[in-house]
């Protein structure tokens, strides 16, 4: 490939600028990265201040890319600072317990154990939830119930998620990555020629970025800029910050990372820096669609996620806390969000050129599990965008086709979701926002993004 060529990458997370130091760092001399703000991006699923980093995984692939990643969060001096070490437990509701919600967890747990024994890396039973607290005595409250089964990694931790972006962010530059942001950098839509090549991007200004060759790294926004039929969704997951004070922080400081798969909901230990516990849910989630039903996030540029959430997810993440710190419900969160993820129907991630344009690369569809790879994933992206992956690994990320003929419900609801991915998820169904939640989305957003233009 000519690396003389302008690369031009829309979208500023975890795919698009790892991507960009891959890229200029493989010799290729003109790479710009567009997006609505400088990363970190305020509404991003790349930012706040915590992300998983695991290689525990039912799908053989995705745990030994993680445990490369996770190498390198570990050992690597550009991650010093933004990762931090921490068991990572997983719990669920066994199959056909009473009550029992979903299979999921179980086949989770049944084959990631599998996996990390065939990787050779340490795994530890945990018969009940009374053997969770005498392993983790900071647990207060009783996970699960009934019908528990669960095991552990020490070797699992979390990552300041906003701080690695910019760190990452600084290398970009360091190797000569343009930026373009604010309204100059917002992608509305795509200028493209007779033959279906894409001559520029135009953005919300009126204006127009012309390049070689594209990659779209826009996440949940996707689907508003090109046609993906129905190869992904976007859907918003549930997340909220409780605030400690000194003394909890330092007494929760030993949590561990717990995951209820019967549930999806997780927690992090206290982030020090803000004093906040920060808990949510890997679930379902929540489309809002538009009259061509297409689900996509709001795209006005501002400062800040918007302090709301369905009250039904409210009550999910005040469960899920009463498991883990009881005495922590009555106060409540300080704030909570809606965190995008643009789902595929497998769980897979998108690493391919768009059927009908030749020069647009698509590196999308992270399904909620992308930011560990943050070290490693620009690689992989950056080798498919040069025709040079493995065949097992570009069939495992194509742009699929298939879907374009079967409705998004059919796809990504019901049992057709859960059957989807490595059984990680957990929870209700997924379904779209009432109409009064959507008013609320947006008029909310409307007054951030208004605040947000006059500073």
């Amino acid at each position: 490939m000519d690396k003389t060529q302008r690369i031009v990458i829309v979208g500023a997370g975890v795919f698009g600028l790892s991507t960009a130091l891959h890229l200029a760092e493989d010799g290729f001399s003109s790479v710009t990265v567009l997006d609505r703000s400088m990363p970190p991006v305020p509404d991003g699923s790349s930012v706040d201040i915590s992300r998983v980093i695991r290689f525990d995984y039912g799908d053989k692939v995705y745990a030994e890319i993680a445990k490369e990643a996770y190498d390198l969060w570990l050992n690597s001096p550009e991650y010093a600072d933004s990762f931090h070490q921490t068991p990572c437990v997983w719990t669920s509701q066994r199959t056909g317990s009473a009550g029992s919600v979903l299979a999921g967890g179980s086949d989770f747990i049944r084959k990631t154990k599998v996996i990390l024994a065939e990787l050779g890396q340490d795994w530890h039973t945990l018969d009940d939830a009374q053997a969770l607290k005498r392993r983790f005595p900071t647990v207060s409250g009783t996970p699960i119930g009934e019908g528990f089964e669960g095991f552990y990694n020490n070797s699992g931790g979390w990552a300041d998620a906003g701080l690695a972006i910019a760190g990452l962010r600084d290398r970009c530059i360091l190797a000569g990555v343009s930026f373009v942001t604010g309204p100059h950098g917002q992608v509305t839509e795509l200028e493209k020629a007779p033959d279906g090549s894409v001559k520029a991007v135009k953005t919300i200004n009126g204006g127009r970025v012309t390049g070689d060759k594209f990659i779209l790294a826009t996440g949940a926004w996707t689907a508003g800029i090109v046609p993906t039929w129905n190869t992904m969704a976007a859907t918003a997951q549930i997340v909220g910050f409780v605030r400690l004070t000194p003394e909890e922080v330092k007494k929760l400081k030993d949590l561990p990372i717990i995951f209820n798969l019967s549930t999806g909901f997780f927690s992090f230990p206290p982030h020090e820096q803000t004093g906040y516990l920060k808990v949510a849910c890997h679930s379902f989630g929540y489309t809002l669609s538009s009259t061509d039903n297409i689900s996509s996030p709001p795209t006005q540029a501002i400062p800040a996620r918007a302090n709301f959430i369905p009250e039904e997810g409210m009550q999910r993440l005040l469960a899920g806390l009463k498991e883990i710190v009881p005495e922590l419900v009555s106060r409540g969160f300080e704030k909570t969000c809606l965190c995008w993820y643009n789902e595929t129907p497998t769980g897979d991630f998108i690493f391919d050129y768009h059927p009908d344009h030749k020069n647009l690369f698509v590196a999308t569809g992270g399904t909620g599990h992308a930011y560990k790879f943050l070290p490693v994933i620009g690689k992989y992206i950056s080798r498919a965008f040069q025709g040079q992956l493995p065949t097992d690994l570009s069939e495992k990320w194509k742009f699929n086709v298939e879907y374009q003929k079967r409705a998004r419900e059919e796809i990504f609801t019901g049992a057709a979701s859960r059957n989807g991915g490595d059984g990680s998820r957990g929870g209700p169904n997924r379904r779209e926002f009432t109409p009064k939640e959507r008013d609320t989305i947006m008029s909310m957003t409307n007054a951030l993004s208004k605040r947000h233009s006059r500073v």
